[in-house]
């Protein structure tokens, strides 16, 4: 489950914009991620559950809901963030994971990472393109261990700009 939060972190990891790329609106944004191992959470028992989400809570992080194997959260990408013409740093420093090889060619992206944490090691990667200043796509791979757990798992996400005010959504 704590894969779960690394893919999404990745998934908005920096890299260096040029020339007329396209660059994320500012406010409120849904970000859905789904996979396999999401599939397998109406089967977790709640007590274990409920150690995932405490875990998840050290780390920063609130487990969204999850439902048929999707993850929807929301996040809030602020004006100075969007200014800066990269993609949002979201969790990465706190998961024990640097970035390697960023590229950023046009719209599309790719990203290279590596964690080396007490509850997550490991290597993965993250591709997707940047669709409009509303919408955004990507796939990740991660290959490695959650809390000793083996993990070898893709996901698939989206984000989709949602209004110009975050309301109570913390910034990312």
């Amino acid at each position: 489950m704590l894969k779960l939060f690394a893919t999404t972190a990745f998934i908005l990891l920096a890299s260096t914009v040029h020339g007329d790329e396209i660059n994320l609106r500012p406010g409120l944004w849904e970000i859905a991620t789904t996979s396999d191992l999401l599939l397998l959470v109406p089967h977790i028992p709640a007590d274990q559950m409920q150690s995932i989400k405490d875990l998840a809570s050290e780390y920063g992080f609130e487990v969204p809901p999850i439902e048929n194997g999707a993850a929807v959260s929301k996040a809030c990408i602020t004006q100075e963030m969007a200014n800066q013409k990269s993609l949002p740093i979201f969790g990465q420093n706190s998961l024990g994971c640097v970035t390697k090889n960023v590229i950023r060619t046009g719209n599309n992206y790719k990203i290279d990472f590596v964690c080396d944490s007490p509850d997550l090691k490991g290597a993965g990667t993250a591709e997707g393109a940047i669709s409009s200043t509303n919408s955004f796509t990507a796939k990740t791979k991660f290959n490695g261990t959650a809390q000793g757990n083996a993990v070898n798992e893709q996901a698939d996400i989206s984000g989709k700009w949602l209004s110009a005010s975050c309301g109570e959504v913390n910034h990312l």
